[in-house]
């Protein structure tokens, strides 16, 4: 696998399963093909497939995460097709990676894949992923940013409908133990304080942390309709961690909260210390992915 070469693709093209071309003015994805390589070769499985067999299927169950057969893919060679209920929806090429966020967010696969060519590809399952996160953290923050831009296209998309729709509940991202690590990890700062109705964050403002609710319960709004509340364990302003953009939402206290602060260096190495912590972000964001794209769906 030495003599792979990704560094003439773009550093843009990230896994698509089911969105639509990336609008000009859109930032460009942080996907980098020859990290991932690095990544998967860590402890990833070589597999081949013959033209038309299919690699996995629509609406399969994973049944958490990385759950018995549940694996992540990077394609060395070849093209493999997804397809919803039979018709086109993307072309995975050399370089990408596919079959993610099923196994990240704990759903039922979104598309079918099938080797268009005869393929050859790496394959990562629990134990993998794992292995491989803990020596290259950075991989945690490349697939934050493609959540992440999916994330504000369904954002932007939301706020232009009229539909009323039901708030995601987001709390317990990351467990009791977890949290404890996290704020020693920071040096056991004291968590800032917000009273009901203050506002922590404003759509549009640049930021550069992320932020860990450890009381209270937070309103995550877009232009004034709120799609989640975040409880204590909860996470949100991930896309600082990625992205040099504005906010994507508001945040708002609804009753007296506190939150600890995290930027990309102490988030690297807690990644690196503890993978669980990456895992739960991971599976935090692709939840809110893909709960922001069902509201789509069912108010189209």
């Amino acid at each position: 696998m030495e003599d792979l070469d990704f560094s003439g693709k773009p550093a843009t093209p990230a896994p698509k399963p089911v969105t639509k071309p990336t609008p000009p003015a859109e930032p460009a994805s942080l996907y980098e093909p020859r990290l991932a390589l690095e990544f998967f070769k860590i402890a990833g499985t070589l597999e081949q497939f013959p033209a038309g067999k299919q690699i996995f299927a629509e609406n399969e169950k994973t049944g958490g995460f990385f759950s018995k057969g549940a694996r992540i893919y990077l394609l060395l060679d070849g093209d493999v097709a997804l397809t919803l209920k039979g018709k086109p929806l993307e072309l995975v090429l050399p370089g990408e990676i596919f079959g993610e966020m099923a196994a990240i967010a704990e759903t039922p696969r979104a598309a079918t894949a099938t080797a268009r060519k005869s393929c050859k590809v790496l394959s990562l399952d629990e134990k993998g992923f794992l292995q491989a996160l803990q020596q290259m953290p950075e991989f945690a923050l490349m697939l934050m940013s493609i959540m992440a831009q999916r994330l504000r296209r369904s954002l932007a998309k939301l706020a232009g409908g009229k539909t009323r729709v039901p708030a995601l509940d987001q709390k317990n991202s990351l467990d009791k133990r977890i949290l404890a690590e996290l704020q020693h990890a920071l040096g056991d700062p004291v968590p800032t304080v917000a009273n009901p109705g203050q506002t922590v964050v404003t759509k549009g403002a640049v930021g550069a942390c992320m932020f860990v609710v450890t009381r209270g319960r937070i309103a995550i709004s877009v232009d004034g309709t709120v799609i989640e509340y975040v409880g204590p364990g909860g996470v949100f302003g991930e896309m600082a961690l990625v992205e040099r953009t504005g906010r994507a939402a508001t945040a708002t206290a609804e009753t007296e909260c506190a939150w600890l602060l995290i930027a990309r260096e102490p988030f690297l190495a807690m990644v690196k210390s503890n993978p669980a912590f990456g895992i739960a972000l991971l599976r935090s964001m692709a939840g809110r992915v893909q709960h922001i794209g069902n509201l789509l769906r069912e108010g189209a």
